[in-house]
């Protein structure tokens, strides 16, 4: 089986990878894997065959360079992050949605080409900013994509084309919604959710973090372990289970940022707490306040994903998976 990457450089494609080379995904052998990203992906952590590919997902030309690769199958995790598609607005509809248009394109040329044998199977990697104000208490699997970001309304459609290429037989795809990914590795990026991860990371890092939201900010969240173990559960399934709803809710964590900071008191200490500092940003409030906070994932979890129960369980997958490597 040949497998595509995209978006492989990034935290969630390096775990990804990690994953894939150290658990049991139930997905048989890969026999190459094709590791593509704006800059050379990381392949310390696989050791089979694998090529390495740099270039644009905004330019049709590349898409259809990794379409001709005819991988079996895709994990589509490129795209540029919320804060950016909002403030670069023709960037963030030629990245996060024309690219991909243009790849589902070439990827339907080649199964017609074929004569209809060749029908790859992509998992995309969608967002909870599918979703718009005024929510629920917790979304059910029946809530209406209403996005109010650019941001959203590029993974939104993105998913709808998925499901219509499905559903005419041209690939075999599902959209996955992640919630927001903590406690990430690494440096801020230009998410407006990239403080989740920061009031957490730095101070267990030595290092001083604004919180640019008031503490009862309720939000839904989940490890980057879960997020390759979504990727790779997605990937195994038979999609088929699925019917035409080709987009699932992920499992996560519904917490207040005052529980966030909770959970690491308790595990770390009040120094470490010491070093967040309240700052409020009012564009990041504001975008904040149009996200979703609960979530009631009955059926991504009936299909057998899973994540974790606590905030504090997903400080502690930081603790055992990345904070030894920061230290170092």
């Amino acid at each position: 089986m040949r497998v595509l990457i995209m978006g492989a450089a990034g935290m969630v494609g390096q775990k990804l990878l990690s994953r894939l080379e150290n658990a049991d995904t139930g997905l048989g052998n890969i026999s190459r894997i094709y590791l593509h990203d704006m800059v050379p992906a990381n392949t310390a952590s696989w050791s089979g065959e694998s090529e390495v590919l740099v270039g644009n997902i905004a330019e049709a030309a590349e898409m259809q360079k990794l379409a001709d690769l005819k991988p079996d199958l895709i994990f589509h995790l490129a795209s540029i992050v919320s804060g950016e598609a909002e403030l670069e607005f023709v960037k963030g509809w030629q990245v996060n949605m024309a690219g991909s248009w243009a790849f589902l394109e070439a990827l339907r040329q080649h199964h017609e080409d074929s004569g209809g044998s060749y029908v790859p199977k992509m998992v995309f990697t969608s967002s909870i900013a599918v979703f718009g104000a005024p929510f629920p208490d917790k979304i059910s699997d029946e809530f209406l994509c209403a996005p109010q970001t650019s941001y959203g309304a590029q993974k939104a459609i993105i998913e709808l084309l998925i499901s219509d290429y499905s559903r005419k037989g041209y690939m075999d795809g599902i959209s996955i919604r992640l919630p927001t990914i903590c406690v990430r590795p690494g440096k801020p990026n230009l998410a407006a959710s990239s403080f989740f991860s920061g009031i957490i990371r730095e101070p267990l890092n030595g290092v001083e973090a604004i919180l640019p939201v008031k503490d009862d900010v309720r939000h839904w969240h989940a490890s980057p372990r879960s997020a390759a173990g979504f990727l790779t559960h997605a990937a195994s399934m038979d999609l088929s289970v699925l019917g035409s709803r080709r987009a699932l809710n992920m499992p996560g964590v519904s917490c207040t940022v005052a529980e966030q900071i909770e959970a690491l008191r308790k595990l770390a200490g009040n120094d470490v707490v010491s070093l967040i500092k309240p700052q409020l940003d009012d564009h990041i409030v504001k975008i904040v306040a149009g996200w979703p906070r609960n979530f009631d994932t009955q059926r991504s979890v009936q299909f057998g994903f899973k994540s974790e129960s606590s905030f504090e369980e997903i400080i502690k997958i930081y603790l055992e998976d990345d904070l030894p490597k920061a230290s170092a």
